[in-house]
C-alpha cells in the first residue's frame, strides 16, 4: 500500500510541468529604494517569463512609487530620461517606447504588479537591465536579466 501511494505521488510529480515554476520571479522594492534581487536568470526552457513586483514599504506611490522596467542595458539612460518627461501619469515610462521590452505599472506601499514577457522578445547573449524609473530610484534600484543558453 505504501509503495503504491509513493509510486502514484511520484508519477503525479512527473506529470507536472516542472519548468513552469522557473519561469517567474518576484522582486521586492522597499521604502529604502532597493530591490531585493540584483539579477534574474531566465531558463532557456521558458516560453514566457513573468515578473511580479511587490512594494514591501508603506509609503504611497506619489512619494515612493516603484515600477520594474526592462530594456537593453545600453538604453537605460535614454529610457530613464524619457520616463521622467512622461511623468507619473504614464508610470514614468514613455508611451510606446520601443526600447522598453516590458514594464509594470507604478505601485505604492503594499501593492504589487506583474508583467509577462514573451521570450521571443529577448535574445540570448544580449545585455538586459531592469530598473525603477521613478525619479532618482534607478541609482539604487537596478539589476540584470540574462537568458539561459
Amino acid at each position: 500500500m505504501v509503495r503504491k501511494t509513493f509510486a502514484l505521488a511520484l508519477l503525479g510529480l512527473f506529470a507536472m510541468p516542472l519548468w513552469a515554476a522557473d519561469c517567474a520571479a518576484t522582486i521586492e522594492g522597499s521604502d529604502a529604494m532597493q530591490f531585493n534581487q540584483t539579477s534574474i536568470a531566465v531558463p532557456k526552457t521558458c516560453k514566457q517569463f513573468t515578473v511580479t513586483l511587490k512594494h514591501t514599504g508603506k509609503l504611497p506611490k506619489a512619494s515612493m512609487g516603484h515600477n520594474w522596467v526592462l530594456g537593453h542595458a545600453a538604453d537605460e539612460s535614454g529610457i530613464l530620461a524619457d520616463g521622467m518627461k512622461a511623468g507619473a501619469e504614464h508610470d514614468y515610462v514613455k508611451p510606446d517606447d520601443e526600447r522598453v521590452v516590458a514594464h509594470t505599472k507604478l505601485i505604492g506601499g503594499g501593492e504589487s504588479a506583474s508583467v509577462t514577457i514573451p521570450m521571443a522578445k529577448l535574445k540570448a547573449g544580449e545585455a538586459y537591465a531592469y530598473f525603477c524609473t521613478f525619479p532618482g530610484h534607478a541609482a539604487l534600484m537596478k539589476g540584470t536579466l540574462t537568458l539561459g543558453m
